[in-house]
């Protein structure tokens, strides 16, 4: 008996100590298979992160500067397109004459209580502010000067200035009637409304920048 006993211990022990290496044994392999998984799962996120990088909005991509100038676009836009259409005129180069002359609505004849967006000089109902600018002398040479601009007291009179400002003889190769497109409107506004001799090729690229000619439909 004492003997059988000890037989069933010796059969016994090889049993346990082979289990002891298998699952000493499967541990690193448990460990590789899930390093594996997670891997594979970083992998993926990557690669789905670089298809959907072209997808980025506009916005997300934008210098601060851009920011600035599209949140002035989303503040005049729409009241753009509805005076442009109105008055016979490209709101998309009434936005960007806007964006051009206030430097987006940052410049400081654009603020309160000025709201110039459109650099136009002189009075409106009497209310004018003397600021130092540059004009062009038609061959590209810049001199300073200073002038009385225009003091309209809210965003809403500066809109409906401009285009009572261009409802003129002198501005109508601006009208969208005597053009085929908005870059006949810029070129008639060249060394007219502004000096510079750029002017147009500068409204030109803001335009084509923002995509403002989305706002020439109504």
């Amino acid at each position: 008996m004492a003997k059988g006993k000890k037989k069933t211990k010796s059969k016994a022990r090889p049993k346990k100590t082979k289990k002891k290496k298998k699952s000493f044994l499967l541990f690193p392999k448990f460990f590789q298979k899930w390093s594996l998984i997670f891997m594979g799962l970083f992998a993926l996120l990557g690669l789905l992160a670089s298809l959907n990088f072209p997808r980025l909005t506009m916005e997300k991509n934008m210098t601060p500067t851009d920011e600035t100038t599209v949140a002035f676009i989303a503040e005049i836009g729409e009241t753009s397109r509805y005076l442009a259409a109105r008055n016979d005129l490209y709101a998309s180069v009434m936005i960007a004459q806007a964006i051009l002359e206030s430097d987006s609505g940052q410049s400081s004849l654009s603020q309160k209580p000025s709201y110039n967006f459109f650099g136009i000089k002189g009075e409106y109902n009497g209310q004018s502010v003397t600021l130092p600018t540059w004009e062009d002398d038609g061959k590209g040479n810049p001199y300073h000067i200073d002038a009385a601009f225009r003091s309209y007291g809210s965003v809403e009179n500066s809109l409906q200035d401009y285009v009572d400002f261009l409802e003129g003889s002198y501005y109508v190769g601006v009208h969208r009637s005597k053009t085929k497109s908005y870059k006949d409107a810029t070129a008639a506004l060249t060394g007219v409304y502004a000096t510079d001799i750029t002017y147009g090729d500068k409204l030109n690229s803001i335009i084509e920048q923002y995509q403002l000619t989305i706002y020439d439909t109504y």
